[in-house]
């Protein structure tokens, strides 16, 4: 399988400060490849450098050094932009259009004809459940409203490529159970989808693959059953009918105890005691299993490991970081 998107040692500093500017690194270095038709998830704290690479990918900024591919072509190639949809992370519409006015505009700027706009701008806001609500000018919208709109436009053209850059952003559960659900059928369509989130829910809902980025750099990247390895950490039993008496008796062998409601517990087993062994002991006292599931290490536990080992703080490179490893 082709890759979709190819990203090469991507690199992008910028100028800060007043009068003694000095550069910052907002992106060191990263490389990635998304295949063709998968889900992938660009995970990372703010300022991480998700933004950063979903601008320069959109050549809405350019890289200080390194190179993209979008199916096949140059980042910016004017004909691939026909077939690559974006969806930025604060969209602003202008106020007084209607969600109707909004996507036919970018409809004529695509070149579609009158009826096939109607159509397709009718079909994308069902799709995005904007009813009849359709008809308001945008500023009357709330800010997760104005999300499902920018969803919308990104699709308009059919594109081959989705970039999304945090497309939960302002939703009510429901709607990130739809978005969630769209993003499943553009799969299902063998459409790429590229998204950048902190909600990391939604990324071992839907993501297949994803990358941690910290600090600008890439932190970790791989499929989620590799990155989290199965890494059982324990197990958790569902106990009812345990009484507290019962409880002492086996308090030394469990590692915690939560009580949920009366006679109910939660109890938490090392890695090297295996549950059936407590099976007996629980029988002979008269309380009954309901569920034993293993303990592993979510994908927010993971997250949050590799941020730590990154670190945070400001990225500097050239002369200012030189002198600041001298001092080190």
């Amino acid at each position: 399988m082709s890759a979709a998107i190819r990203i090469e040692a991507l690199t992008k500093d910028y100028a800060v400060g007043f009068w003694r500017k000095r550069p910052y690194r907002a992106l060191d270095g990263l490389s990635l490849e998304i295949e063709e038709g998968e889900v992938f998830g660009f995970l990372g704290p703010n300022g991480a450098g998700k933004t950063t690479t979903l601008k320069l990918l959109m050549q809405l900024t350019y890289p200080t050094s390194g190179r993209a591919e979008i199916l096949g072509r140059p980042a910016g190639d004017v004909a691939t932009r026909q077939r690559i949809g974006y969806l930025p992370e604060n969209p602003y519409f202008y106020d007084y259009l209607t969600a109707e006015e909004l996507l036919q505009y970018f409809g004529r700027l695509f070149g579609y004809g009158a009826a096939d706009r109607r159509t397709r701008v009718n079909a994308l806001l069902d799709l995005v459940g904007i009813g009849g609500e359709r008809r308001l000018q945008l500023r009357k919208f709330s800010k997760g409203m104005l999300q499902r709109v920018g969803i919308a436009q990104a699709l308009l053209n059919d594109p081959e490529v989705i970039f999304l850059d945090e497309p939960m952003s302002g939703l009510d559960p429901l709607g990130r159970r739809e978005v969630r659900k769209l993003i499943l059928g553009l799969r299902e369509q063998g459409r790429t989808v590229f998204f950048s989130s902190h909600i990391l829910a939604d990324a071992e809902a839907l993501c297949g693959r994803v990358a941690i980025m910290a600090g600008g750099r890439l932190a970790a990247a791989g499929r989620l059953s590799d990155l989290l390895a199965f890494q059982v950490r324990g197990w958790e039993m569902v106990v009812a009918g345990l009484t507290s008496e019962a409880l002492a008796r086996i308090g030394p062998r469990v590692r915690g105890a939560t009580q949920i409601a009366a006679g109910r517990y939660t109890l938490e087993l090392a890695l090297e005691q295996p549950p059936e062994g407590l099976l007996p002991d629980l029988a002979a006292c008269g309380a009954s299993l309901v569920s034993v599931n293993p303990l592993r290490e979510s994908l927010e536990d993971f997250f949050m490991q590799r941020v730590a080992e990154a670190g945070q703080g400001a990225r500097v490179t050239g002369p200012e970081k030189a002198r600041r490893l001298e001092k080190t």
